[in-house]
């Protein structure tokens, strides 16, 4: 956990950012770049809840995840079906509200700050397609999920009310992931915020699995290595147990074998999640997660008008 906190004024900025992106694109923009990033694994999805479209051979440009093998085994060269998901109605939004999350970004935002301005910006445009929203939070202590009716600005209510809480229960990643897996609804988008503190190989391989059987986004939280801010002359406690950093242990060698596995860990979760066409937004701080999220909107719409519009064929 690092001392300080964001400045007020700055959390009341990038509000205002995200509940400008909501109301300034159209309906049919919102709802063709959710559409897209909640469909584009579906061929790799189990179920068969896709309607055929078209097939086509693999061009320049494709990505080979979206390869159908099967049929590319009949036609002796690769092949893509293209396929349109029925459109989805429900989100459910899983966030990891262990005390782990009240731990420090670099800019002095705490991790679940980050992580619900990351909810916001997906409510923003869920909501504005008229989407059904539940929200579960999930710590050792319980797995809550928050009745939720109405309007973007009672979506910051009940965030805002369900994150008004001690932060004193140890986070259970596990038993979030474990409901996640029940939910029968196979065309629900879900997303599940957390920080990288948090994903090991195992939740690593549960998330692989949801992804190829929901549409899925992981808000990956990116926290401040403590070696390194130790380094740097700030204060540092432990999350459980709130005890200071030793200062012997913020040398350069640490900071950098930190820096090193969280990166390796947040890039074996990028290339699971691709395989399955699912994606993880990976930010460390309010700001770069908007900005991050923007960029995943444009990117998705990029790619419908390119595949629509047959460049490059």
């Amino acid at each position: 956990m690092i001392g300080g906190t964001a400045k007020s004024g700055d959390q009341l900025r990038i509000r205002r950012k995200i509940e400008a992106l909501g109301t300034k694109l159209t309906l049919p923009t919102v709802t063709r770049a959710l559409g897209v990033l909640e469909g584009e694994h579906t061929s790799h999805r189990a179920g068969g809840g896709d309607e055929f479209m078209d097939i086509r051979p693999y061009e320049s440009g494709d990505e080979a995840r979206l390869i159908d093998w099967k049929t590319s085994a009949r036609s002796g060269r690769p092949m893509i079906v293209d396929k349109e998901r029925r459109a989805t109605s429900r989100v459910w939004m899983l966030m990891d509200v262990g005390r782990e999350m009240a731990g420090g970004c670099a800019n002095g935002e705490r991790a679940y700050e980050v992580a619900a301005n990351a909810l916001r910006m997906f409510a923003a445009l869920s909501l504005r397609r008229s989407d059904d929203i539940s929200l579960v939070f999930g710590d050792s202590g319980s797995i809550t999920r928050v009745p939720f009716n109405g309007g973007f600005a009672r979506f910051e209510h009940v965030l805002d009310h369900a994150l008004d809480r001690r932060w004193d229960q140890p986070r259970h990643l596990d038993a979030l992931l474990d409901y996640a897996r029940r939910l029968r609804d196979r065309s629900c988008l879900l997303v599940i915020a957390t920080d990288e503190t948090a994903l090991a190989e195992r939740h690593v391989e549960v998330i692989r699995m949801l992804a190829q059987t929901h549409p899925l986004v992981v808000v990956d939280v990116a926290v401040a290595n403590p070696f390194a801010v130790r380094r740097a002359g700030r204060r540092v406690l432990d999350a459980p147990d709130r005890r200071a950093l030793p200062a012997f242990l913020a040398s350069a060698a640490n900071a950098r074998e930190v820096d090193t596995h969280r990166a390796y860990v947040a890039a074996s979760l990028n290339r699971e999640l691709a395989r399955c066409g699912s994606t993880m937004v990976r930010a460390e701080s309010s700001e770069d997660m908007f900005n991050a999220f923007v960029a995943l909107v444009s990117g998705a719409l990029a790619r419908t008008a390119y595949r629509q519009g047959g460049v490059g064929r």
